[in-house]
């Protein structure tokens, strides 16, 4: 019963999306087939897998169902957060209709809540960039308004956590963000000041790509952060163990 994480599938199996990745880099040349591959070499179905944002390239749910279907397939028990191109992102109610609809029974949302493995508790949102500096942030947006909305919506779902924690307090709380909360020298301190007040000591992001000389964990203010994007990670799910 492990844990594994991998953030940034960006599945495209639908005819309606077919978004090539392959002008990110030669690292994601075929990488549907290297994931699928190196997926079923780690993960059994009694594990759990989670995945941190942009799963899909699917702009809505029925757009989907070919790389959901795809997710469905392989071993585990599936977890996904929301990244910042997964458009297809419903309320929670349209999410589990959607699964239930297609029987998709081994795929779950966090989305202000919290889920249990035997050794953890797994709790996260996207979060949003780190500064209004940030090259990429999209125009016209509310900058504190997005950060605030995230640093709650980390605050409720890591309440969930706490709560299931209480009935077995010898399992560490993990965060799961799709944006890094600090990433070259600029730091989201909303996000941060939610992580030290649950007391969190360990958090997973994606969204990077392309930064493969990037340190894999380091620590800031008594966190340490791990960067588990798909192509960082060559396409093969992390095995998160306890404490390491």
């Amino acid at each position: 019963m492990s844990l594994f994480v991998i953030a940034d599938l960006h599945l495209s199996t639908a005819e309606q999306t077919n978004k090539s990745m392959e002008v990110f880099g030669r690292r994601w040349s075929d990488y549907v087939a290297r994931l699928v591959h190196n997926w079923h070499a780690v993960v059994t179905d009694e594990d759990t897998v989670i995945i941190p944002g942009d799963v899909s390239w699917a702009l809505t749910l029925d757009e989907a169902v070919s790389d959901f279907s795809l997710l469905h397939s392989l071993p585990g028990r599936k977890i996904l957060g929301k990244g910042n191109h997964d458009f297809w992102w419903s309320t929670a109610s349209k999410l589990t209709a959607f699964t239930k609809a297609h029987a998709f029974h081994s795929i779950f949302f966090l989305f202000n809540n919290a889920f249990e493995t035997e050794e953890f508790i797994l709790a996260g949102t996207r979060g949003w960039y780190q500064d209004e500096s940030c090259e990429n942030l999209p125009k016209d947006t509310d900058f504190k308004k997005l950060v605030a909305r995230e640093a709650s919506r980390l605050d409720t779902s890591l309440n969930a956590a706490e709560a299931l924690k209480r009935e077995d307090d010898r399992r560490e709380v993990l965060a799961f963000l799709h944006f890094p909360p600090i990433w070259n020298g600029l730091v989201c301190e909303e996000i941060i000041d939610v992580l030290k007040k649950h007391g969190i000591s360990r958090c997973f992001f994606g969204h990077i790509h392309g930064n493969y000389t990037a340190q894999p964990t380091f620590v800031h203010d008594g966190v340490t952060f791990s960067l588990i994007s798909a192509d960082f990670l060559e396409f093969y799910p992390r095995l998160i163990q306890p404490n390491d």
